[in-house]
């Protein structure tokens, strides 16, 4: 295999997608597990650069690091109760045999492993032709495709009402309630607070 400077950029951003995405499921800390949540939606922002998708590269920056990332940090940060449990997985063993299946028949598919055990139409297929290239209007048709009522409208707008509810319940997940207003009252007014229903009942 010839190492070219675009096969040595790919070898960095799958690193930085792999490895962010090992750390945001080891760690321990959810702040940081955001971060590296972040890091490694930046990697996959890099990968589909390299595939000749500046669209879907920039979609993952805006929409998904500079919108969800960041609302996830927010969320994490206006709940300091979370912030402070330290979160054990008792089902790690399910969790890691799931990953490994997942694993190998992505890895099948991609790959011509299974064409090589002698079973036929499993693999992808890539070839220099298969994909095509990617057309050069291809944001205009992506962009005609999500209003086109026989096309991703439908979804399109589906996904617009679930992240709306999504932004609604992270609102009232982080209301404060009551007590948590009378905690966030300075001392002088908490008793001024406490005494004045108190006050009105002696006379």
């Amino acid at each position: 295999m010839e190492l070219t400077v675009e096969s040595l950029v790919f070898l960095l951003f799958s690193l930085i997608t792999l490895g962010g995405a090992l750390l945001v499921v080891t760690t321990r800390n959810l702040f940081h597990g955001a971060l590296f949540l972040m890091l490694s939606l930046f990697g996959v922002a890099g990968l589909f650069a390299l595939l000749t998708a500046p669209f879907l590269a920039g979609i993952q920056v805006v929409v998904y690091i500079g919108a969800i990332a960041i609302l996830i940090i927010f969320a994490i940060m206006l709940t300091p109760q979370v912030t402070a449990v330290r979160p054990t997985n008792s089902q790690w063993i399910a969790g890691l045999v799931v990953a490994v299946v997942l694993f190998t028949m992505l890895a099948s598919v991609v790959t011509p492993l299974m064409s090589e055990l002698g079973v036929e139409g499993w693999g992808a297929a890539f070839t220099e032709t298969n994909p095509p290239p990617v057309p050069g209007n291809s944001i205009a048709l992506l962009g005609e495709a999500f209003v086109d009522p026989d096309g991703y409208m439908l979804p399109f707008e589906v996904a617009s009402v679930l992240l709306m509810a999504a932004l609604v319940g992270a609102v009232m997940l982080v209301r404060p309630g009551p007590e948590d207003e009378d905690d966030a009252l300075p001392p002088a007014l908490a008793e001024a607070a406490g005494a004045a229903p108190l006050g009105e009942s002696q006379e």
